[in-house]
């Protein structure tokens, strides 16, 4: 069953509408295309307006749909002979981070992500995508490896950020995702990050400070949630749709800022109607942005880096 944001009730109604039509036409034989017809049209008309003019608050929504392809199915479709690590050689294993070696486009790579989960067991196990220190650990374990064997780097980040726990603070968690992002920012070979979903604070960068950085055209990248930063602005959680438009959290605001470098188009009505449409977009996108890094070497994407990193914010215009 589709799963409806509340801002797409009218189209619900719609298509519910159009099902009911349908189930008639299979039980008792009546002729109903023409209306089918008729009303598949509006629906289609009413999604390409709705999702037009989304607000950020609403493209924040669109960001945590459940239905959203996961880190996982980016790895399944686009990753062959995936051979997934796991441990930070110090604690535990973290199912939020996952990472791995593999092929893409032919070509040898090492793999990070954080993985939410697509159901409710699913999402136990990877506790809802908020890694723990060892996640962030693996991370870098994984980053290392990859510098070592001359393997280019990609990541797929979807988290609302660490996990804000007491043993996670008792166990280093400032500590690990710090040396995380400066594992990111040395290692000595390419490195393409995509925001695929949520691109929650620190516990997004810490896989995210790469080469190139992408987003999809309703993921959301932001330092806070709209709600714990109208939490912390105006102790009301209901004041996130202002949070949200202040943040300039979207992919289009992080494009102009020139923090973010591509900004993947999705399917109309998001990712979540057509994820294999969508997972194909990302991996042109990853090899096209991927392909230009591979003739430089280790020295000089690490400066490249490094002023990439430096310059954000010199010469943005809010």
């Amino acid at each position: 069953m589709r799963h409806f944001l509340d801002f797409e009730k009218p189209l619900a109604e719609l298509e519910g509408k159009i099902e009911e039509l349908r189930r008639t036409t299979d039980a008792g034989g009546i002729d109903v295309a023409e209306e089918v017809g008729r009303l598949r049209d509006k629906a289609q008309s009413l999604l390409r307006a709705t999702y037009a003019r989304l607000s950020p608050w609403q493209k924040t929504l669109v960001a945590r749909h459940p239905d959203r392809p996961k880190c996982l199915d980016y790895i399944r479709a686009l990753i062959e002979d995936w051979t997934p690590l796991a441990g930070d050689r110090a604690f535990a294993d973290d199912a939020a981070v996952v990472g791995g070696l593999g092929r893409f486009r032919g070509r040898a790579v090492a793999v990070l992500g954080t993985e939410k989960g697509s159901d409710t067991e699913s999402r136990v196990l990877h506790n809802f995508g908020m890694a723990r220190p060892e996640g962030y650990r693996k991370a870098r374990r994984i980053i290392e490896l990859a510098g070592r064997f001359g393997l280019p780097i990609l990541s797929f980040v979807d988290t609302a950020g660490a996990f804000p726990g007491i043993e996670a603070e008792a166990r280093g968690q400032a500590e690990a995702i710090a040396r995380s992002i400066e594992a990111c920012l040395e290692a000595p070979v390419p490195f393409v990050a995509t925001i695929i979903g949520e691109g929650g604070s620190g516990g997004a960068i810490a896989l995210a400070a790469a080469d190139r950085i992408l987003m999809l055209e309703h993921s959301i990248y932001s330092v806070i949630s709209p709600e714990g930063c109208a939490s912390i602005l105006w102790r009301d959680a209901a004041q996130a749709p202002t949070a949200a438009e202040a943040l300039k959290l979207t992919a289009e605001d992080l494009r102009r800022l020139n923090l973010v470098d591509t900004v993947v188009p999705e399917p109309m009505g998001g990712a979540q109607r057509d994820p294999e449409a969508a997972i194909a977009a990302v991996g042109q996108q990853v090899w096209a942005c991927l392909e230009p890094l591979l003739a430089l070497d280790g020295a000089t994407l690490r400066a490249r880096r490094r002023e990439k990193f430096l310059e954000m914010g010199r010469n943005s215009v809010v």
